[in-house]
């Protein structure tokens, strides 16, 4: 039976047992998954753990299992010493220094599909809130208050959505939009046309995108490319009145010219799962931007539902088995040698 230990002196103790350090909280059939396949393992469950002590620690570990509150940073994966491979639980691999594992030779792995409908549905979520005005009208009822009048909203049908992504997440989003009737437009510099046009998607440039689309929803990683991609130029651009969504990544939009916009007046509302700081806590910007008035905001929720949590957990869970026994990982973000070398 798979040992869970939690006790920093024990580590290490038995060289030829397989270490696995989980860092963060992920659903119990994970961690079920791992005992079944990997028996003899030796499994730490350490959430919460800080940077200076995973630093000490992760040279006694060939696996680390994390979520998106860990950052696998170059530094700590220096000290990572046997270490064959990190798996992320979700997507975004933004909190890992993909770079520096492939140079030490270990594999980064994630779960491209395992939340995906909860993102979609989160958006789709967040576009009819805005569209509806639902948190406010919530706010104002638990008030005491009958404004029937206040929360006029739109319909979404007939109007334009505007996807920035045109991956497995912003498809979904689409394809559920298209049900509600909109009209999608897309900017994915990857996506084909043709093949675009195969989901009744038109694909635009991202300028003629922002001037059509009357709600815009972005679906992108966050590089060193996309950071800051919807600038006070970009946000200008964009129809007044237009909604802006973002269930994707904090800092793909530059948020003080989000917040000068919106002092504005010249967007509608804006819907915000994700933010360059997360949780928020001194950023004054940030915490303008929450509480405005045409603005809506969750804590970051996109994949929190069960099920999603639970196809994450098993989907990294299992890949990391299948690497510590010497084999193929299904999703693979990198490509490792033998040698340890890039392909």
């Amino acid at each position: 039976m798979t040992q869970v230990h939690k006790e920093t002196t024990s580590v290490g103790k038995d060289v030829g047992t397989l270490k696995i350090l989980i860092t963060d909280r992920i659903a119990h059939e994970g961690i079920v998954l791992l005992r079944e396949q990997l028996p003899d393992a030796y499994i730490d469950e350490r959430p919460g753990i800080k940077s200076d002590e995973l630093k000490t620690l992760i040279g006694n570990y060939h696996a680390l299992l994390v979520r998106s509150e860990t950052k696998v940073t170059s530094d700590i994966l220096a000290s990572a010493t046997q270490l064959k491979i990190v798996g992320r639980a979700g997507v975004g691999v933004d909190n890992i220094d993909v770079e520096a594992a492939t140079r030490q030779g270990i594999l980064v792995v994630n779960s491209p599909t395992g939340n995906c409908i909860a993102a979609a549905e989160h958006t789709i979520a967040m576009l009819l809130a805005l569209a509806r005005h639902i948190p406010k009208a919530t706010a104002s009822m638990r008030a005491g208050k009958w404004e029937k009048s206040r929360f006029m909203g739109v319909e979404v049908r007939n109007k334009v959505l505007g996807v920035i992504g045109l991956g497995k997440v912003g498809i979904a989003v689409a394809r559920r939009a298209q049900g509600l009737e909109m009209q999608i437009l897309a900017f994915s510099p990857s996506i084909p046309p043709d093949l675009a046009h195969q989901f009744g998607i038109t694909m635009l440039s991202l300028e003629e995108l922002i001037q059509q689309a009357d709600f815009i929803t972005l679906h992108t990683s966050l590089t060193n490319r996309t950071r800051g991609l919807l600038g006070e130029r970009e946000l200008r651009m964009m129809k007044p009145g237009a909604r802006l969504i973002n269930c994707a990544r904090g800092g793909l939009i530059d948020e003080e010219a989000l917040l000068t916009v919106l002092n504005e007046g010249h967007l509608a509302g804006v819907a915000l799962d994700v933010f360059s700081q997360e949780p928020i806590r001194d950023n004054e910007t940030l915490q303008q931007i929450i509480a405005h008035e045409r603005v809506i905001t969750t804590p970051h929720l996109g994949a929190s539902t069960e099920d999603a949590q639970i196809g994450v957990a098993t989907d990294v869970a299992e890949q990391i088995a299948t690497v510590l026994r010497g084999g193929t990982p299904r999703a693979p973000v990198n490509e490792i040698s033998q040698t340890g070398d890039i392909f």
